[in-house]
């Protein structure tokens, strides 16, 4: 039988863990996986003494490479996103940051033709619909309330390829806007927000189902006062989105929101910027200057957090390295869920044949030494 045939390896499968297993792939699929003799193939590899997981699914990514998500050029996009490939991260959104829709509508474009030739899975708007209060990294002077026709615009010029988008749930019109994003075939998600349980509550009735980058750039939980963090934490409906960089979050809180939401509602992001894969420097998002020292962007001239320079792969070792959950609650929170939660979880996200060839080799330091994406080695 030809084909690509990975052999001795710990397979994390939907099923539990096969030591000393064997899987092949197949144009571009999974032909077959399991423990014992394996069948004959074209190309071997020997994953020995090695993990072999789903491939990495991050829905909260702005660039990488040197390269953002913004410049509207798909030659510069797919660099970025194939700097995350080597990371293990094969099935990802490109986020973009806060702009006038007429400039959103036109970076659209370019990333909804990536995402028809199969590099991308979609576009996350993480705003303009955001708290000024709240802005982080987001220009508030762009910032808006949700209009009818400026959703009916994005979703318009995605054309099915706008997966997601963050608004805070307190500004005008948002309820309204999370149904018309429903009804469009987006995930509607929370985050930038300095609203009370009371205003978020109804947005997740309309049928937000995401905390963007839960516990960052939002209300702070207070005992009297969950806001968003409490409430959508608790709320079963809602997925949350956790920068496990070790700086937007420290371990502890990791570990607390993964283990209350569990695997079926946790969802581990990068929120990289161009800086990803780069290093130190000083870089663009959205028109604002971002300064990188030591690994951490931050706005020119403050302290506020600016995204990340995280991979996918640093943050599956932290979460079981730093934050102490397990390899298969880290597959969960990296694969499994996150393809799930954008309808592709009978695609990607699982070792299970039929399933697309997406898979990361990992050693036992859980550093990745080869990444498989729809059947080919990435190089």
């Amino acid at each position: 039988m030809a084909g690509q045939l990975i052999t001795g390896g710990r397979l994390v499968t939907p099923d539990g863990v096969l030591d000393d297993g064997w899987l092949l792939a197949e144009d571009g699929e999974i032909a077959a996986l399991g423990v014992g003799q394996p069948p004959r193939a074209d190309a071997v590899v020997d994953a020995a003494g090695s993990w072999v997981v789903p491939g990495f699914v991050d829905i909260h990514c702005h660039g990488g490479g040197g390269e953002p998500f913004t410049s509207g050029n798909t030659e510069r996009i797919a660099f970025a996103a194939g700097v995350h490939a080597k990371h293990g991260t094969t099935t990802m959104l490109a986020s973009l940051v806060s702009r006038p829709i007429p400039e959103l509508v036109s970076q659209i474009a370019a990333l909804r033709e990536l995402t028809e030739e199969g590099v991308l899975a979609g576009v996350h708007l993480e705003g303009p619909f955001l708290s000024a209060v709240r802005c982080g990294a987001h220009d508030p002077a762009i910032l808006c309330a949700p209009d009818t026709d400026s959703v009916a615009a994005v979703l318009r010029a995605g054309r099915g390829a706008v997966r997601m988008v963050t608004l805070a749930p307190e500004l005008e019109g948002s309820v309204r806007a999370v149904r018309q994003l429903v009804d469009g075939g987006a995930l509607a998600a929370i985050g930038h927000t300095d609203a009370i349980e009371s205003q978020v509550m109804p947005a997740v009735d309309a049928g937000a189902t995401v905390a963007t980058h839960l516990f960052n750039g939002m209300r702070p939980l207070h005992h009297r006062e969950p806001g968003p963090i409490g409430t959508l934490l608790a709320d079963p409906r809602v997925t949350v989105e956790l920068i496990c960089d070790l700086v937007h979050l420290s371990p502890t809180i990791v570990r607390l929101a993964a283990q209350h939401a569990g695997p079926e509602r946790t969802v581990l992001v990068t929120d990289a910027i161009a800086a990803a894969g780069v290093g130190d420097g000083s870089y663009d998002i959205g028109g604002l200057e971002v300064v990188v020292r030591d690994g951490v962007p931050t706005l020119a001239g403050g302290t506020s957090l600016a995204g990340s320079t995280l991979t996918m792969d640093a943050a599956f070792r932290n979460l079981v390295d730093s934050c102490g959950l397990s390899i298969t609650d880290a597959v969960a929170a990296t694969s499994t869920r996150p393809a799930a939660l954008l309808g592709l979880g009978d695609t990607t996200g699982r070792l299970v044949k039929g399933m697309r060839a997406d898979l990361v080799i990992l050693d036992a330091t859980l550093h990745p030494t080869a990444v498989l994406r729809r059947g080919e080695w990435v190089g």
